[in-house]
């Protein structure tokens, strides 16, 4: 019996840790607005830096492949990335993966911003100001500026890209086979949003399904900030995990839409036409292929 109310009692205080966000402080607060923060003795105890990579050498590297993933935002598994998109009435500490990239872009703190998941043509925060906002000028505004008149600020409509419009995210990662460890290994290069632009928000009749890499990110060099940026974490909400952890340990479902190869790293639906079948297929055979390459390696 007494067995029973403990195993009772640690249940319930499982369910009470489920369904309550525990805050950075919130123990140690003694007014809400200490709650998320860190004293200078915490962050000195902390030394909370990400995990750093290991020098690879050119020469342990016996094999490799580039690989091109869809996460889907609409799957259960994949919501960290996406949520929270309303964040009126949530604390601060809490913020979706685009809102964090989108904020420090706009601060200057991440500079490595490209067109492409190829890192060739460097963007800029006016670059990108094309797909993230548009600007719509009424009739009484467009008669203001026929009559020669400064068009008033009422009559300009404004549509910006929020959380809410990502559909889903593309990465590109680096599978490689260390000769000193003997394992297939992981390195994620690039992480780009996608979602109709922000025209679609002010014509959403006219507007097609036409989804669109807003921009590309060069992943290693914004670790420290994805470190700093934490996810929800279900199983434990004392202890949010960091994106830059999410999606370094693969925390995500994704399905590979493209791999390096001969033919112009062409995608999977480039030569398997109108068949999700077969490209969800297609794509498992070519995880299967990285997968058997560490297996192989140990047959004689």
């Amino acid at each position: 019996m007494n067995i029973r109310n403990v195993v009772l009692s640690v249940f319930g205080l499982l369910l009470i840790n489920m369904s309550a966000f525990a805050q950075i402080n919130v123990l140690n607060a003694k007014t809400p607005e200490e709650i998320g923060q860190k004293t200078e003795e915490q962050l000195a105890y902390d030394n909370d830096k990400p995990l750093p990579y290991g020098y690879i050498g050119d020469r342990d590297v016996l094999w490799s492949k580039s690989t091109w993933e869809i996460i889907d935002l609409d799957e259960r598994v994949n919501f960290p990335l996406y949520y929270p998109i309303d964040t009126n009435n949530i604390g601060a500490e809490r913020r979706s993966l685009y809102d964090v990239l989108i904020k420090n872009i706009k601060n200057g703190k991440i500079e490595h911003v490209y067109a492409d998941s190829y890192f060739t043509e460097k963007r800029t925060l006016n670059d990108i100001d094309a797909s993230l906002v548009y600007s719509d000028t009424t009739d009484f505004g467009i008669s203001q500026f026929n009559a020669g008149e400064a068009i008033d600020p009422q009559y300009i409509r404004k549509f910006t890209l929020d959380a809410a419009d990502i559909e889903e995210w593309r990465i590109r990662g680096y599978w490689f086979l260390d000769k000193r460890s003997g394992d297939i290994k992981y390195r994620l290069l690039g992480i780009a949003p996608v979602a109709n632009e922000a025209r679609a928000k002010a014509f959403p009749d006219e507007s097609s399904d036409a989804k669109v890499e807003l921009f590309w990110i060069w992943f290693p060099a914004t670790r420290q900030i994805l470190h700093e940026a934490k996810a929800f974490n279900r199983k434990n909400t004392s202890r949010p995990i960091s994106y830059d952890h999410l999606l370094n340990s693969r925390r995500f479902n994704a399905v590979i839409y493209k791999e390096d190869n001969d033919l112009g790293d062409r995608e999977v639906k480039e030569y398997i036409n109108d068949n999700a079948l077969m490209q969800l297929l297609e794509s498992d055979r070519i995880k299967e292929v990285i997968r058997n390459i560490e297996i192989d390696m140990w047959n004689y």
